[in-house]
């Protein structure tokens, strides 16, 4: 009798929890279509002192840096400021005539939308020397 109070009650505790975690750094819900939490941002070529690389730096670590939640299916971070992902352009073995109008373009655009949005950059390729 005892331990099926206890089972209920575990239950009923377990169906409170927040989904994920529990931290609510379980953003893939709110990630759009085309981008996953582990996509690299960044993988630093630096070495550190004791001669191993930096750390590459993935979307769900910058969205943790960012202290970014999940609010009515868009994802926000913790200034307030919605986010957005950005995909780089520039990664041409021959680049197109008009490369540069190209990557104008992209700055422009860059700028206009850190005005109003936190904005995470992806690249559009990293050198594979540096994912290791």
């Amino acid at each position: 009798m005892q331990q099926a109070l206890i089972q209920s009650l575990l239950a009923i505790a377990l169906t409170c929890l927040p989904a994920g975690d529990g931290t609510n750094k379980d953003f893939a819900s709110c990630l759009p279509a085309d981008t996953n939490l582990d996509e690299v941002v960044s993988a630093p070529q630096a070495k550190l002192t004791n001669g191993k690389s930096a750390k590459q730096v993935t979307v769900k670590d910058k969205l943790i840096s960012l202290k970014a939640r999940c609010r009515k299916g868009k994802l926000v971070a913790g200034n307030g400021r919605e986010i957005r992902f950005y995909r780089l352009i520039g990664c041409w073995g021959n680049p197109p005539d008009d490369y540069e109008e190209q990557l104008k373009r992209q700055s422009e655009e860059l700028q206009r939308l850190k005005k109003k949005y936190t904005v995470v950059e992806i690249p559009c390729a990293l050198d594979p020397r540096q994912i290791m």
